[in-house]
C-alpha cells in the first residue's frame, strides 16, 4: 500500500503551503544523494518526498488527493499516475524550493550545471462507458509523438561548451557581478544538431504514431485527468520524453443517471402491477437484474439494491443503485374500464390512506442523500 502523503513530509492535512515548501526542503535537504552516496534507503526517501511535494504544492492536484487519494492520478499501475518521476524531475522542483541555486551538487533550477532537456506533454480525452468506469478498463489507444529520428546525431554546444549555461560578467556600483543563465542556443541541454536524416524537424524529431496501452481504474469521473509517464514526445539528445496526459469523458448512459458512486433508475410500472405486486427487469452497470415489486407500491418508492452502483476510487466499497417507482396512470380508458374505477371512487380501498411508516417526499429524498 503506498504511504500517505502527508506522512511522507511529515505534516498534517491542514498545513499551509508554506509548512508544505517548508517541510519537503527539510527531507530534500535530509536525504539528497550528495549527502547519501550510495544509500539506495536514502534515495528512496528523497523520490518520495519529491512526489508527495509534487502532489501536495498543487491545489488542484491537493484537493484531488484529499478527497480520493492515491488512485486519483494512477491509472492502475504500468506507466501512470504520479509515480513516474525521475531525479530529472525532482531536480527541476529546487528552483522554486531552494530559489534557483539547487543546493547541491551543481543541480537545480537556476544555478545548476547541464539539465536534460524534457520533451511536451501531449494530451488527449477517452470518452468511457459507465460499464467501462464501474469496472474499470484497459484502452489501446493510437497516439502521434515525435521521437528522435534515426540518423541524427548531436554535438557538444559551440557556445557553452556542453556545459548547458552562459555566465554573465557585469559591473555595477558594488562590483563586479557574475550571474548564470540557461544557454538560449541549446536550451540548456549543453548539446545541438550535428546531422539529421532528411524529413527530421530542426530537432531531429519525426512523428511516429504508437499504439499505447492505459489502465484506467474502476470509479473515476468525468474530467479527471490521468498520467501515463514518458510517452509524450522525446526531447532531442539524450533529454527524456514528457508525458501523456489523458483527461476521461463518461459518456450518458441510456437508462443510469450517476451521481458521485450512486446510481439511479426510473422504473414505470403500470397501475395494475403496482396493485398486484411482480417482479420487473431492471439495468445494472453488471447486467439485467429482476426485483421484487411489492403488492400495493407507492408511486415514488425508492428501492435501494445496494453495492450496484460505482465503485469508489479511494477503494472503500461500492455506491448504491437506487430504483425509482414510478406507477404509470392510463391517459385513455374503454367505457367498461371507466364504469369501474367509477364504481371505486367511493371504495375505502382505493381511498388515500398513507400510513405513518410512509416517509413524505422530502424525507424520501433526505434518505437518499445520506
Amino acid at each position: 500500500m503506498k504511504e500517505d502523503f502527508y506522512d511522507i513530509l511529515g505534516i498534517s492535512k491542514g498545513a499551509s503551503a508554506a509548512e508544505i515548501k517548508k517541510a519537503y526542503r527539510k527531507k530534500a535537504v535530509q536525504y539528497h544523494p550528495d549527502k547519501n552516496p550510495g544509500d539506495k534507503a536514502a534515495e528512496e526517501n528523497f523520490k518520495k518526498a519529491a512526489e508527495a511535494y509534487e502532489i501536495l504544492s498543487d491545489p488542484d492536484k491537493k484537493a484531488r488527493y484529499d478527497q480520493y487519494g492515491h488512485q486519483a492520478f494512477e491509472n492502475g499501475g504500468g506507466g501512470g499516475g504520479f509515480g513516474g518521476m525521475n531525479m530529472d524531475d525532482i531536480f527541476s522542483q529546487f528552483g522554486d524550493i531552494f530559489g534557483g541555486g539547487g543546493g547541491f551538487g551543481g543541480f537545480g533550477g537556476g544555478g545548476g550545471g547541464q539539465r536534460r532537456a524534457k520533451g511536451s506533454n501531449l494530451r488527449i480525452r477517452v470518452k468511457l462507458t459507465l460499464e467501462e468506469i464501474a469496472n474499470g478498463v484497459e484502452k489501446k489507444v493510437k497516439v502521434k509523438r515525435k521521437v528522435q529520428a534515426k540518423g541524427t546525431t548531436y554535438k557538444t554546444c559551440g557556445t557553452c561548451n556542453g556545459s548547458g549555461q552562459v555566465v554573465r560578467v557585469t559591473n555595477t556600483i558594488l562590483g563586479r557581478m557574475q550571474t548564470a543563465a540557461p544557454c538560449n542556443a541549446c536550451g540548456g541541454s549543453g548539446q545541438q544538431i550535428d546531422k539529421k536524416p532528411s524529413g527530421a524537424d530542426a530537432q531531429g524529431l519525426i512523428v511516429n504514431e504508437e499504439t499505447v496501452s492505459i489502465k484506467i481504474p474502476a470509479g473515476v469521473q468525468d474530467g479527471m485527468q490521468l498520467k501515463v509517464s514518458g510517452k509524450g514526445n522525446e526531447a532531442p539528445g539524450d533529454g527524456f520524453s514528457g508525458d501523456l496526459l489523458v483527461a476521461i469523458e463518461e459518456l450518458n448512459h441510456d437508462t443510469l443517471q450517476r451521481e458521485g458512486d450512486n446510481l439511479h433508475y426510473d422504473l414505470y410500472i403500470s397501475f395494475s402491477e403496482a396493485v398486484l405486486g411482480g417482479s420487473k427487469e431492471i439495468d445494472t452497470v453488471s447486467g439485467k437484474v429482476r426485483i421484487k415489486i411489492d403488492e400495493g407500491v407507492q408511486s415514488g418508492k425508492i428501492l435501494r439494491l445496494r453495492g450496484k452502483g460505482v465503485p469508489s476510487l479511494n477503494g472503500y466499497g461500492k455506491g448504491d443503485l437506487l430504483v425509482h417507482v414510478n406507477v404509470w396512470t392510463p391517459k385513455t380508458l374503454t367505457k367498461e374500464q371507466k364504469n369501474f374505477f367509477e364504481k371505486m371512487k367511493d371504495d375505502v380501498h382505493f381511498s388515500p390512506n398513507p400510513e405513518r411508516s410512509e416517509k413524505s417526499f422530502f424525507e424520501k429524498v433526505k434518505d437518499m442523500f445520506s
